[in-house]
């Protein structure tokens, strides 16, 4: 985030999809059935090329074992098919991590790894706030939730950055969030227990009125080109990507990082 508005044409920067739909664009392969619609034939012919809606949100809702309060707020399930599929990406970052942060020590090299992780849906659920405003995003709506509301974690991401800071990791947060956003998205961090530093140094957000010179597209670059740019430039401080977090592959293309862990999201779709 942040996302334009969901379900408009493909100028939005941000596009909301159903799960399926995401999985081909993003791949670029052909995962739909027969007289469905795939990322080579994206604009559909019929009807029957199309996904319906409102059973792609009751499937979003399934997999994330969609649970309502008394109050009305939603909130996935930690027994959900989505809680399982990301405790084993985390069991597998565990065990790669320990191995790498081992072999780092052993070669006595000059730079300290690091670790570089994505905020929505890779360290903060955006869950509720995505049933709150009914899967519509606005600035304003993220603005009015982040401002008041703390997300929760995504399930044991905490623990794990916990973990491998207490392992030697340096621990940064690189989100697309806006600037303004950063007091909100420290608070929210520190409130769901991530124990690492959270200053300046550590947290990089999106600034486009004031884009930092290291990035030479400026205010305009793609996701991938300011996230791919700032990974280096935490390079060129004396520090090693060991590892890369993301929800999204422009979490995670560009370089700057010796593994990616891709997160699960069928939520939303970022180019």
């Amino acid at each position: 985030m942040p996302r334009p508005a969901r379900f408009r044409p493909a100028l939005s920067r941000r596009a909301r999809l159903g799960a399926t739909t995401v999985a081909a664009l993003v791949a670029g392969t052909a995962v739909f059935g027969v007289g469905q619609a795939t990322a080579e034939h994206s604009v559909p012919r019929t009807d029957k090329e199309i996904p319906n809606l409102t059973q792609v949100q009751d499937k979003i809702k399934a997999y994330y074992g969609d649970t309502v309060t008394a109050d009305g707020e939603h909130y996935a399930s930690p027994h959900s098919n989505y809680a399982r599929q990301v405790r084993g990406i985390e069991a597998k970052a565990r065990t790669y991590l320990s191995k790498a942060l081992a072999r780092h020590d052993r070669a006595g090299k000059q730079t300290k790894p690091a670790i570089v992780l994505d905020m929505d849906d890779t360290t903060l659920l955006t869950y509720n706030y995505e049933l709150q405003v009914g899967f519509h995003y606005t600035e304003e709506s993220q603005d009015k939730y982040l401002a008041h509301t703390d997300m929760d974690p995504v399930f044991g991401m905490n623990r794990l950055v916990n973990w491998a800071h207490a392992k030697g990791a340096e621990v940064f947060f690189l989100t697309g969030r806006k600037e303004a956003q950063r007091d909100w998205s420290v608070r929210n961090l520190k409130n769901v227990g991530y124990g690492v530093p959270l200053d300046r140094r550590h947290v990089y957000l999106k600034n486009k009125e004031n884009p930092p010179a290291y990035l030479p597209c400026g205010g305009t670059c793609t996701t991938v080109e300011y996230k791919s740019g700032t990974r280096k430039h935490i390079e060129s401080l004396g520090y090693h990507v060991v590892a890369n977090f993301g929800d999204q592959y422009s979490d995670l293309s560009g370089g700057a990082g010796d593994r990616t862990f891709k997160l699960p999201n069928p939520m939303y779709y970022l180019p």
